[in-house]
């Protein structure tokens, strides 16, 4: 048995859609009692820090609808049915930034909102870019706009809260980490 565990009793599917299922789920807590888990059912993703030969990290600007604003953001994407982590970052890569790989190292893997839903996101750093001559095209509907950046001033943006999404900020301290900034 797991610490703390919750036995499911009854789960009631709410909502399926095009990247969330939804669903409502009735548990036995440790001490018997019983109580509602709202929980998001998520088919995990895929998040890359690109490096270019001259140490900049290449990002994605794109509007994020909940947060109704535009972030700057590491390329990312969820992967799809039956699709191994290390080939979906290859292609979320290209489709959004029109780069490949060199060098692709798996550096973590994490859950983004365990309170509430089970997304993984899978954390590779990419180096010896290549521009590809004819890259698969992103999504239809999703609009983004290439920007490459230092370090300096990724933490600065970090900062100044445009890049404010946990993966980012996750990559940023990562490299800060790496490179033995302050």
């Amino acid at each position: 048995m797991k610490k703390f565990e919750e036995k499911t009793l009854n789960t009631n599917k709410i909502f399926e859609g095009k990247i969330i299922n939804l669903q409502v789920d009735e548990v036995e807590l440790p001490d018997g009692k019983i109580a509602k888990r709202e929980i998001v059912k998520h088919p995990g993703a895929v998040a890359v820090i690109a490096l270019t030969t001259e140490n900049k990290i290449v990002m994605v600007e794109q509007y994020r609808k909940p947060l109704e604003r535009s972030l700057l953001e590491i390329p990312a994407g969820k992967l799809e049915p039956g699709e191994k982590p290390e080939l979906s970052v290859v292609r979320e890569l290209e489709e959004e930034t029109g780069y490949a790989a060199g060098k692709l190292e798996h550096l973590i893997s994490f859950y983004t909102s365990p309170g509430f839903a089970d997304e993984l996101i899978h954390l590779y750093i990419a180096t010896d870019l290549q521009k590809v001559e004819h890259p698969l095209s992103g999504d239809e509907d999703e609009f983004v706009e290439l920007e490459e950046v230092t370090l300096e001033q990724a933490i600065k943006y970090v900062e100044e809260k445009r890049i404010y999404d946990a993966k980012t900020v996750y990559a940023v301290l990562y490299l800060q980490l790496k490179m033995g900034m302050n």
